[in-house]
């Protein structure tokens, strides 16, 4: 099928839905159409850098880029809603447009995308007895009022009123959730009564469960998958009959846990089975085109029924267009099969987009200056008093840190300190000193505490890993969820200190503490485990794109003048952070780490990210 170059189409009229279905075939303004689609998240990418990784994107042969809308990236406290700077989904849409993109808009309400709470904002999760995506009215309102800001926006920019958006997913990958046929039903009228009048689609793996879920009899059911499709086909024509085959999600690479192996896919691989899925007539939508980052705390986790499994800040996800913008070994494989499809070589122009970034020069910084964590912690945030520890949600907080603080006796000689549902993470403190970390599978087995019969300072520092956004634990809430027990007796009296990361000005942690007396060391003294506050200045002449690495340190936060990357942790598989050139400025730039548990040696600059050693995946449906 000859494609024409998306950048040399005619603007397209208004009037008359854009993409029709026509048994198998899918039609765009009546002709036969083929969707070449990749996926890049807005808000994974420095708004400063959209257009670079569109035309990138173009630059691979597509002609389509969708996105997912995070309801929680614009509705962080209920009724105040942001679409400016970095959120401003409308001027991501425009510009892809004016590149000569169509554009696929993913709207959810719930997105997955591994994303913090897959969308759903923390203070939705919250509400007490609410059952999430399902036609429970709480949930339902909540989403109504939501959809009334957002999908008037979105229509504004659809092809039949001059826009770029050809199409809008009704809901997200439902039939692996649940089988309330009812409430997706609802979304996709609240879509179209709230001005939707382009091709609406469902998209869920090609199996019988999630078919069976997931599907609306008049909507196109568009699938998922990462290998096979032929059997997927052969499963959308057995359960739907005749209808254009479109994969809404091929997943050409995989995104990383910590803790876990990098995953990757090869090249060809990834090609192989684009040009099967595309010999069969099918469209398809490359997830991810581009991965981008999760900055600051938006990662989310998932839960294997036996552990939790937090995703790393990168989102690589090994795909054609590195995290960085570089384009890969990936990317020529893929606009090789994309090329052939549209019967021709692209445009020639777009060959300038396939030139890497600019970097800074790998280099060793200078000595860090330090302050204590607790020192530091104790005079940030806001504190509430209490009989038990406050969970996140009680707090009204999203993600990042809580101190919770009692002064129990410990009986003389050794004992077992333990926690009852910790979500996710703990340092447990006595008199100042760490004496062990606790995590979430393993917390009531308890760790062993030293006391002299009187009572001590126990300080608990409590960490949100990142809220699950996937299956049946999703919307689940975060912090102490029972009691902090000393053996058998449970501990009360608590003040819990309120520590949103992603919130408090980094600034404003830098100088809750005073500086030390001393001239800092460049290195920790020998004397255990010492959290810290810890700064660095970065000399830049000509803001570039950089790779931070923090050797010997073992978990915490990076801020970049103030804005926070999100964690680095020691167990990998990800060793460096991406730092976009936007947020460098020429001078000096001040890089702030909140390291939880021990200084490590100088912050360095890498000439390429460090994301793990490689383990191929290929999906399994």
């Amino acid at each position: 099928m000859n494609q024409q170059h998306p950048a040399d189409r005619a603007p397209r009229p208004a009037g008359g839905r854009t993409l029709h279905v026509d048994g198998t075939n899918l039609l765009r303004d009546g002709a036969p159409h083929r969707m070449l689609s990749g996926s890049i998240h807005y808000f994974r990418v420095h708004p400063d850098l959209w257009e670079d990784r569109l035309l990138r994107l173009r630059a691979m042969g597509l002609n389509t880029v969708d996105t997912y809308v995070p309801w929680n990236w614009h509705e962080a406290e209920r009724g105040t809603f942001d679409f400016t700077g970095w959120r401003d989904v409308e001027r991501f849409v425009r510009l892809a447009g004016d590149l000569g993109l169509d554009v696929v808009v993913r709207p959810g309400p719930y997105i997955c995308a591994e994303w913090d709470n897959g969308g759903l904002p923390a203070w939705l999760t919250a509400l007490p007895g609410i059952r999430l995506r399902c036609s429970d009215e709480t949930y339902l309102a909540a989403v109504a009022a939501w959809f009334d800001e957002l999908v008037p926006r979105l229509a504004a920019l659809q092809a039949v009123r001059g826009g770029p958006v050809v199409a809008v997913q009704v809901e997200n990958e439902y039939g692996s959730f649940g089988d309330d046929h009812a409430y997706v039903a609802w979304v996709r009228d609240a879509l179209v009564d709230r001005g939707i009048d382009e091709l609406l689609f469902t998209a869920d793996g090609p199996t019988d469960l999630m078919l069976d879920g997931g599907t609306l009899p008049g909507v196109l059911a568009a699938a998922t998958f990462g290998s096979r499709p032929g059997q997927a086909l052969d499963k959308l024509t057995a359960r739907r009959g005749e209808q254009p085959f479109v994969c809404a999600e091929f997943w050409n690479g995989w995104f990383d846990h910590w803790g876990d192996p990098h995953h990757v896919r090869g090249a060809d691989s990834a090609a192989a089975d684009v040009r099967e899925l595309l010999d069969l007539g099918g469209s398809v939508s490359l997830y991810m085109a581009h991965g981008g980052t999760s900055f600051g705390l938006t990662a989310g986790a998932n839960h294997d029924g036996t552990r939790l499994q937090p995703t790393v800040t990168s989102y690589d996800s090994d795909a054609a267009v590195a995290e960085d913008g570089s384009v890969t070994p990936k990317f020529f494989a893929l606009r090789k099969v994309l090329n052939e499809v549209r019967g021709d070589v692209g445009d020639t122009q777009d060959d300038r987009w396939i030139q890497p970034p600019a970097r800074l020069g790998a280099r060793t910084l200078p000595p860090v200056t330090t302050r204590p964590l607790l020192t530091v912690l104790r005079a940030s945030g806001t504190e509430v008093g209490s009989t038990a520890p406050l969970t996140f949600e009680q707090l009204g907080q999203n993600a990042g840190l809580v101190l919770h603080t009692a002064t129990p006796v410990l009986p003389a000689g050794d004992t077992t300190l333990s926690i009852l549902g910790l979500h996710d993470r703990a340092t447990v403190y006595v008199d100042g000193h760490e004496v062990g970390v606790l995590e979430r599978e393993t917390s009531h087995l308890g760790l062993t505490v030293r006391g002299h019969g009187v009572p001590v300072r126990l300080e608990i520092l409590v960490e949100n890993l990142g809220r699950i956004n996937y299956g049946p634990r999703l919307g689940e809430h975060k912090g102490i969820l029972g009691d902090v027990l000393v053996e058998r007796r449970i501990v009360h009296g608590w003040t819990s200190r309120s520590l949103p990361l992603d919130l408090l000005p980094v600034d404003g942690l830098w100088a809750a503490a005073p500086a030390p007396a001393a001239a800092p060391a460049a290195a920790p003294a020998a004397v255990g485990p010492q959290g810290v506050v810890a700064r660095v200045t970065l000399d830049v002449d000509v803001p570039a794109d950089a790779f931070l690495a923090l050797p010997g340190w073992r978990k915490g936060f990076v801020w970049v003048n103030d804005v926070l990357l999100g964690r680095y942790w020691e167990r990998g598989p990800q060793h460096t952070l991406y730092v976009p050139a936007p947020l460098l400025h020429a001078g000096s730039n001040t890089v702030t780490v909140l390291e939880l548990h021990a200084v490590g040696h100088d912050l360095e600059l890498t000439a390429s990210a460090v994301l793990g050693e490689p383990e191929e995946y290929v999906e399994e449906l």
